[in-house]
């Protein structure tokens, strides 16, 4: 079956259906020009300071507000709507895709409900509060980017270097469907690879019927017994990065209908001769991905539009990689719905957070091999238990929000021991929430010998390595190689691991690379990915492929051509045999 994306031409930012693995015919888009507040009060403002174009956080340029909320204040949001006669069905959800970080939501004066976290979509039921024509809706936001409880990437507000600016507020979708008294909540699709079956799994109170719809027409019929069906998929081809197949699922309830979508697909390690190796779908597969910090020049967390997401990934699969490690934050659902489609898998990164980071536990420990216990709380900047329980409540909602994401193969916990903590504990408790996936438990260093993934990052020295044997060995970032094209960059800094004077220096060096450092570690360490640092430039940092505002730096054949002699070196390595 073939999923294509489609994109609407209009005024209104993301108008697209903002959930492709769990789709109603019911949509009423909420973006667009909203009224803000920054007050030092969560009271309703009497005047509002002007508008703000949602879902663009306030301090972006394309919000047209350029303004950053401080942690002491408020930021107020307020629309109004009204739904056409025959939209209730019967109950209707306010859909939100991410608001950082703790939000009061109000409509017509009436308490809806709260959330706090700024990078899950979350839902509430707002039909006793809802009037038949005109509605009044209010968030009410605070977001202190500098907490130690929440989980913050990237963000900070003394941008710089590897760090970027802060964002608050409503910065995905904003949404609202209708579904009948009795509907269907959730829907978790397990695909068995080896015994060619896929297990659904509904949260409903009425029995769903359910549709896959396979090769050549065939139409996979079955209905669920208490909540669960296991279907026999055996008519559908196998999902991969060469061969990205997907196919619908339909479910329906006496009263309600979702569609959704899955791939028939396993990911796995395999020991051949005493080398561990990933394989997707029980085949070696070499990982030849991107580091994908996720930041926009005018949006900042929020690209110009989902067609412009979507362009980004195709050109790197366009130019032969076939990963992209979403560093340190949670895209859209769309986002991964591209990445299902072309064919891109997908590493994913849970959000870091805790205390302010030691200068010389970040940067010095790491490149003098020193390990530090990551049971030490206060020294890793986990001292508050609220801090460590917040980060696993987080890291449930990403894993039950994505899991039925067809591309997503690997969770990073902690990346380079920001605020990490009992690494190899929480990799299991993980493990036991979803045990389709792979982890690298610790990204780079602080490595405590648990997860899947022997995991380093070289940027400073050449790439020589040695296979763990018990683990994939991965170079989980490198490269970092950085070049400022005259009219691209968003600042005059210039922050990168290595600098350059020409597009031709870089290239030449980025191939020699790959060429002279790569390709013989695959050869006779049995290394199994790369993440090259980076897909684009962010901020200050210029050591992308492609600059801030997307231009592409070197030539994309020569990047492919590489790409293909890498993939080479690798298949050889697997099959024994020799240059």
């Amino acid at each position: 079956m073939i999923f294509t994306p489609e994109f609407i031409n209009s005024t209104i930012p993301f108008q697209e259906y903002p959930r492709p693995q769990f789709m109603r015919k019911s949509y009423f888009n909420l973006n667009g020009l909203w009224q803000y507040a920054i007050t030092k009060s969560e009271q309703f403002p009497q005047d509002y300071d002007g508008t703000i174009v949602v879902p663009y956080s306030p301090e972006s340029f394309s919000s047209t507000v350029m303004r950053q909320p401080k942690a002491d204040e408020f930021l107020i949001y307020r629309r109004f709507f009204s739904l056409e006669k025959g939209f209730n069905k019967g109950r209707v959800l306010l859909n939100t895709g991410a608001c950082d970080q703790v939000c009061k939501i109000y409509l017509n004066g009436k308490f809806i409900g709260s959330h706090e976290g700024g990078y899950l979509p979350f839902t509430f039921d707002i039909t006793f509060a809802l009037n038949d024509k005109d509605n009044e809706l209010v968030y009410i936001v605070q977001d202190d980017a500098s907490s130690e409880i929440y989980g913050r990437g990237k963000q900070s507000y003394n941008r710089g270097g590897i760090w970027y600016t802060a964002t608050s507020g409503i910065w995905q979708t904003v949404w609202l469907e209708s579904v009948p008294e009795k509907f269907v909540k959730s829907v978790k699709l397990t695909p068995d690879f080896n015994s060619k079956t896929l297990l659904v799994e509904c949260d409903s109170e009425e029995e769903v019927s359910i549709t896959v719809l396979a090769e050549k027409g065939v139409k996979i019929k079955q209905k669920t017994v208490g909540k669960r069906a296991l279907i026999n998929v055996e008519n559908c081809l196998p999902w991969s990065p060469e061969s990205p197949n997907l196919y619908p699922v339909i479910l329906k309830t006496e009263h309600d209908e979702v569609k959704s979508y899955f791939g028939l697909r396993s990911y796995s390690t395999h020991d051949i001769n005493g080398v561990k190796y990933f394989a997707v779908n029980n085949k070696p597969t070499f990982h030849n991905g991107l580091l994908d910090q996720g930041y926009w020049p005018d949006g900042i967390y929020t690209p110009p539009s989902n067609k412009a997401m979507y362009e980004e990934i195709k050109a790197v699969k366009d130019m032969g990689f076939n990963m992209l490690r979403k560093h340190i934050k949670i895209e859209p659902y769309l986002w991964y719905y591209y990445c299902d489609i072309l064919g891109v898998l997908v590493w994913q990164d849970m959000i870091n957070g805790g205390g302010k980071y030691s200068w010389l536990r970040i940067h010095l420990c790491p490149f003098i091999d020193m390990h530090i216990n990551d049971k030490n709380y206060k020294g890793m900047k986990r001292a508050n238990p609220v801090s460590r329980e917040w980060f696993l409540k987080e890291a449930e909602g990403l894993i039950n929000a994505h899991y039925n994401c067809v591309s997503l193969c690997l969770y990073t916990p902690f990346n380079e021991a920001w605020g990490q903590f009992d690494a190899v504990r929480v990799w299991k408790i993980l493990k036991q929430m979803d045990g389709t996936r792979l982890y690298d438990h610790a990204s780079g260093w602080q490595d405590k010998g648990g997860g899947d993934v022997c995991s380093k990052h070289i940027y400073f020295r050449k790439v020589k390595m040695k296979n763990d044997k018990k683990r994939v060995l991965a170079l989980t970032e490198f490269g970092g190689y950085s070049y400022a094209l005259k009219g691209h960059t968003f600042t005059q800094k210039e922050f990168g691991y290595k600098g350059f004077k020409s597009e031709k220096e870089l290239q030449d060096a980025y191939l020699s690379l790959y060429r002279n450092e790569i390709i013989p570690a695959i050869k006779e360490a049995g290394l199994c990915a790369t993440v090259y640092t980076q897909i684009c430039d962010v901020e200050d940092e210029i050591n992308g492929l492609f600059t801030y505002d997307r231009i592409l730096k070197v030539e994309a054949d020569a990047v492919k051509a590489v790409n293909a002699e890498t993939y080479k070196a690798f298949e050889q390595r697997v099959n024994g045999q020799k240059n």
